[in-house]
């Protein structure tokens, strides 16, 4: 059985979609259903397919550090055992909102945004150190976000 994980054949329609609202996420069923030649109920029902098969969401991008969320950080994690059952148990967290499993030097990594360092402490010595199978962590504070863009296209 392949690792590789089968993704959604998607048509020029659906990827023209995709980049319009990567573009901007506001941008009305109409106008777009003017660019790519369906009607504005076409559109709906594409985006619709497509949020619903997890092909993408629309979401509002903030800064959390203008949102009262002092303290943003990457956290490293080296585990024992199966990553995958660790990134499972680390994205149950619900304080944590992005896991990725990776082949580096750390086996897990996963973001936060925490109101101030008290959270963030509490996250990771009562919710990350104590999972089965988590053996350190490092912490990477962000102290600015600088750059942060989601419109990287379709394929």
């Amino acid at each position: 059985m392949s690792s590789v994980r089968k993704h959604p054949t998607l048509d020029a329609v659906a990827k023209t979609i995709i980049e319009l609202l990567q573009e901007d996420g506001r941008r009305s069923y109409s106008d777009i259903g003017r660019v790519v030649g369906l009607s504005e109920a076409a559109v709906r029902q594409r985006v619709q397919r497509l949020t619903e098969s997890g092909v993408m969401q629309i979401v509002a991008v903030t800064d959390p550090m203008q949102l009262g969320f002092h303290r943003q950080a990457m956290i490293g994690i080296r585990v024992s055992g199966d990553a995958r059952k660790v990134a499972e148990a680390i994205a149950a967290v619900e304080a944590i909102d992005y896991v990725v499993i990776t082949v580096g030097a750390f086996d897990v990594l996963a973001e936060v945004v925490c109101e101030d360092d008290d959270q963030l402490l509490a996250l990771i010595n009562d919710a990350i150190r104590p999972i089965e199978g988590v053996i350190s962590t490092e912490t990477f504070i962000y102290a600015k976000l600088q750059k942060q863009l989601y419109n990287w296209g379709t394929r």
